[in-house]
């Protein structure tokens, strides 16, 4: 909500999205979201791949999206539990395109042109400090996405 209220001015006001804290969204809408965003941001618990239906994703064409970013892969006691049981009814395979590198394939190839994405697993704290420096250098200073996650990795 910070970010939100910060960057207000710049590009948010054409923002569209949900807050996860105050409903989940229906497969449906992440479809509707996906499809008609520009960029696309996803910044909560376990993989972003836990939260829409794989199979509909793959099958979708999301061309207009030129900037994905997957701030994801943060874990907590209720979070891991969900995954852990949801993972069960799973193939080896199902489970293994849904590691991040095997997602940002995915995602490229359903049309999806830059992706910045969590190789391994983090803290909200590690995420929220991501989400300034990305929002920060992208919306403020304007740098370009190669520029930005260069930053990020030092």
């Amino acid at each position: 909500k910070e970010i939100l209220e910060k960057y207000h001015d710049l590009f948010t006001r054409q923002w569209e999205g949900v807050i996860g804290n105050i409903r989940v969204p229906s497969q449906a809408e992440w479809e509707r979201l996906l499809t008609n965003c520009s960029a696309f941001l996803f910044y909560g618990m376990e993989k972003f791949t836990s939260h829409i239906l794989l199979n509909r994703l793959v099958a979708m064409n999301i061309p207009k999206c030129h900037l994905m970013i997957l701030l994801d892969l943060v874990r907590s006691k209720q979070s891991y539990q969900r995954i852990t049981n949801s993972d069960i009814h799973k193939s080896c395979l199902r489970t293994a395109i849904e590691r991040p590198t095997e997602t940002a394939v995915l995602l490229s190839l359903t049309g999806v042109r830059s992706i910045i994405a969590n190789q391994w697993y983090t803290t909200l704290q590690e995420n929220a400090e991501r989400l300034e420096i990305l929002s920060e250098n992208l919306l403020t200073i304007g740098r370009t996405t190669g520029q930005t996650v260069h930053i990020l990795q030092k």
